[in-house]
C-alpha cells in the first residue's frame, strides 16, 4: 500500500475510511490489461463510496498505444520533459459513473481560437453540452480542468466555477479534477464531484483522490504499453499471411484466419500459398504448439523457411524432412547433442525448448490436376467433389516438425475438375465442448457443395461452427479446381538429335502464333532453341518440349540427364557458355528442377500488353560480348 499523507490529528473515521477506499481500489483496479475496464473499475470504487459523479478522459494518444504527455515542472518528481501545452491535446471520454443521475458532465467550453476546440464546439455546440461515453472534447485553456492536465497538480472546484452544466447547478457543489499521472506522464483527467448535501471535498479528499487516481494511472500505462506491443505482434503475424484473395494457376482461393484470443493472445497457426515453376502452386498450412509471441516467431521463422525450401522445387516428403531439422534447430539443440539424446537412457530434452509444429504441405499441378501431399502431424485435409460428400483424405500422418527420427511419406490424388479442397487448423474443430472427431463430423457437414462461392463457403464455414471458443488460433483455406485448359497446352517429344533443335523452334512459333502471341515469337523461338541445344548436348534420352500459357507463358524441356545446368558469366575469350545468360536476360525467369526421371529446364515470359511493341532481342545478344 503506498503512503498517503493523513493529518495525524485527522478522524479516526475518516482515516479508516479512506485506507478501506485505498484497500478496496487496490483489490479491484488493475484486474484487466483494458484501458477502458481498468477506467470503469477506478470509478466503481470511488463512487459512491467517495463522491457521487465521476468521470474518466484519456488522451486519444494514450488510446491508440502512443507515448503519453510529459507533465510539467509543477508536479513533484516530474519536471524531466519540461511544461507541455496538455490541454490542446484532445480527449476521449471512457467512463462515468453517477449515484445522483444519469447525465454526464460537460467540459468546460474551449475557445473559439483552438482548432480542436472548434471541432469540439461544432459537435457539441456553442454551450458546450454534455459528453458522453465515446466521445471527444477539450478543455478551455483557462479552466482549472487544463490547469490540472499542464501542471500535474488537483484542482478543488467549487460547483458554481467547475463548468457544470446547468442541470446540475443544484446539484454538484464541490469538484475536484485530478491529473492521472504514471511514470511522469499526463495520461488523461479524472472528475470527482460530490452532491450538495454532502460534505465538501478537503485537502485530505485531494490527496486521496490523487492516491487512487495514481493507482489506476499505473494500471492503465501498463495496459496501454501492453496493447502497443500486442498489436505490433499483430501486425507482424499479419505480415506474415499471404493476402486475403491469392491468386494461383488453377486453383480459387479463399481463406481466413482468426486469433484465439484477439484482445491477448497472437499465435502460431499460418498458410501459405506459393507460385512454384509449371504454373504448379504450394499450399501449406501449419500449427506451432503453444500460444503467445515466441509461437509467432517460431511460426515466421518456419514460414519463411517453407518457402525459401519450396523455390528450390524439392518433394514435398523432402521439404518436410528439411523443416523438421529446422525446427530442431530453432529449440537450440545442437545437432551432435541431439543424436546423443536418442541414444537408450540418455535423458529427455526439454519440451518446453523444443519448437513443435504441425504442418501439411502440397503441390497441384493444374496440367495433371494432381496433388501430391505430405504430411506432418496435421489433420487431413478435406475432398469435397461434386455431387459427393465430403471426405477426409487418408493422407500418411507422419510425426510432428521438431520431433525427428522419422522420414516423411506423401501420395499423389488426382482431384476431379470443379473439387473442392480444404485445408485448416485444429481450432476450427476441436474444443474442450466436444471431441476432435465431432468436430470433424461438424465440418464436413458444412461443406456440402462444391460449386458454391468460395468466399460464402469460408464465411459459412466460422459462422456455423464454434470458433469463438477463444482456445486456440484457426486457420482455413478452401481452393477449387480447376485444369489448364489443355488448349493452352503444347506437348511433344522430339530425338535427341541435331535436326530436333529447328524443329522445336517451329513447333514454338506455330504454337505461340495459335495463341495469338505473334509478339513473343522471335525471343520465345530463341530462348527454345537455347534449352533444347543443351538437353541435346548435355542431357540424356528424349527431349520433351512442353509449353504452358495462363497468366504468363511458360517453357519446359526434359531430359533425362542428372546434371541441372548452373548459372556462370563467360569469359570474354570463351567461344560459349551464353546461352543461359541470354535466358536470363530475356525471360522473366529461368531455373532447373529434378524430376523421377531426369531434369526439366524451364523459362516463363510476361504476356504482351495489348498494343504493347514487342521486345527486340537485339540489345541483349550484344550485351553478352
Amino acid at each position: 500500500m503506498s503512503d498517503m499523507p493523513v493529518e495525524a490529528a485527522g478522524k479516526p473515521d475518516d482515516v479508516r475510511r479512506a485506507l478501506a477506499l485505498l484497500n478496496a481500489a487496490g483489490a479491484r483496479i488493475g484486474n484487466s490489461l483494458d484501458l477502458e475496464t481498468t477506467a470503469r473499475e477506478l470509478l466503481g470504487v470511488a463512487v459512491p463510496q467517495f463522491c457521487d459523479l465521476a468521470s474518466v478522459d484519456l488522451y486519444e494518444d494514450v488510446l491508440s498505444g502512443e507515448e503519453p504527455r510529459t507533465v510539467g515542472p509543477g508536479l513533484p518528481g516530474g519536471g524531466r520533459g519540461g511544461p507541455v501545452s496538455a490541454p490542446h491535446g484532445e480527449l476521449r471520454r471512457v467512463a462515468y459513473a453517477s449515484a445522483v443521475s444519469d447525465g454526464p458532465f460537460a467540459p468546460a467550453p474551449a475557445p473559439a481560437s483552438s482548432p480542436a476546440a472548434q471541432s469540439a464546439a461544432g459537435e457539441q455546440g456553442a454551450g458546450a453540452g454534455p459528453v458522453t461515453v465515446g466521445s471527444t472534447h477539450c478543455y478551455a485553456d483557462s479552466s482549472p480542468f487544463a490547469a490540472a492536465l499542464r501542471t500535474g497538480r488537483v484542482q478543488n472546484i467549487p460547483g458554481q466555477d467547475g463548468g457544470v452544466p446547468a442541470q446540475f447547478g443544484a446539484v454538484v457543489q464541490s469538484t475536484l479534477a485530478v491529473p492521472m499521472v504514471a511514470r511522469d506522464r499526463v495520461l488523461g483527467l479524472c472528475q470527482f464531484s460530490r452532491a450538495k448535501g454532502s460534505e465538501p471535498f478537503g485537502e485530505r479528499d485531494g490527496a486521496l483522490a490523487a492516491e487512487l487516481a495514481a493507482r489506476a494511472a499505473v494500471c492503465i500505462d501498463n495496459a496501454r504499453l501492453y496493447r502497443r506491443e500486442h498489436e505490433r505482434a499483430l501486425i507482424l503475424q499479419r505480415s506474415l499471411l499471404p493476402p486475403d484473395d491469392p491468386e494461383a494457376a488453377g486453383l480459387d482461393i479463399a481463406c481466413r484466419y482468426l486469433p484465439g484470443n484477439p484482445a491477448t493472445e497472437v499465435g502460431g497457426d499460418w498458410f501459405d500459398v506459393i507460385e512454384l515453376p509449371g504454373h504448379r502452386t504450394a499450399i501449406v498450412i501449419g500449427d506451432v504448439m503453444g500460444r503467445g509471441l515466441r509461437s509467432a516467431v517460431a511460426m515466421g521463422e518456419l514460414r519463411s523457411a517453407v518457402r525459401t525450401l519450396a523455390l528450390t522445387d524439392m518433394e514435398p516428403a523432402e521439404v518436410l524432412g528439411a523443416l523438421d531439422e529446422i525446427a530442431r534447430g530453432l529449440g537450440g539443440t545442437p545437432r551432435s547433442q541431439r543424436s546423443r539424446s536418442q541414444r537408450p537412457g540418455a535423458a529427455e530434452t526439454d519440451l518446453s525448448e523444443v519448437y513443435l509444429a504441425t504442418c501439411i504441405y502440397a503441390v497441384y499441378d493444374p496440367v495433371s490436376r494432381r496433388c501430391t501431399f505430405a504430411n506432418a502431424g496435421h489433420l487431413p485435409p478435406v475432398l469435397v467433389e461434386p455431387a459427393e460428400p465430403a471426405l477426409l483424405l487418408e493422407v500418411p500422418k507422419g510425426v510432428p516438425l521438431g520431433v525427428g527420427g522419422e522420414p516423411f511419406e506423401e501420395i499423389e490424388v488426382e482431384l476431379p475438375d470443379g473439387a473442392m479442397l480444404a485445408l485448416y487448423t485444429d481450432g476450427l474443430v476441436e474444443s474442450r465442448d466436444h471431441p476432435l472427431d465431432e468436430g470433424l463430423d461438424a465440418f464436413r457437414s458444412v461443406l456440402t457443395d462444391a460449386s458454391e462461392p468460395l468466399e460464402d463457403t469460408a464465411d459459412r464455414v466460422l459462422r456455423t461452427l464454434n470458433v469463438h471458443h477463444g482456445e486456440d488460433d484457426i486457420a482455413l483455406l478452401v481452393a477449387r479446381v480447376h485444369g489448364l485448359d489443355p488448349a493452352y497446352v503444347g506437348d511433344w517429344w522430339l530425338p535427341a538429335e541435331p535436326r530436333s533443335v529447328s524443329r522445336a523452334r517451329e513447333l514454338a512459333r506455330e504454337q505461340l502464333a495459335a495463341w495469338q502471341l505473334d509478339a513473343l515469337g522471335d525471343t520465345a523461338e530463341l530462348l527454345v532453341s537455347e534449352l533444347v541445344t543443351n538437353a541435346m548436348r548435355y542431357g540424356e534420352g528424349d527431349i520433351r518440349l512442353r509449353l504452358l500459357l495462363d497468366r504468363t507463358l511458360v517453357c519446359e524441356v526434359w531430359d533425362a540427364g542428372p546434371v541441372q545446368p548452373r548459372r556462370r558469366r563467360a569469359h570474354d575469350t570463351d567461344e560459349g557458355g551464353r546461352g543461359l545468360q541470354l535466358v536470363d536476360l530475356l525471360s522473366a525467369g529461368w531455373g532447373s528442377r529434378r524430376t523421377p526421371r531426369g531434369k526439366t529446364v524451364w523459362f516463363e515470359m510476361a504476356r504482351p500488353e495489348a498494343g504493347a511493341p514487342s521486345a527486340d532481342p537485339t540489345e541483349a545478344l550484344l550485351s553478352l560480348f
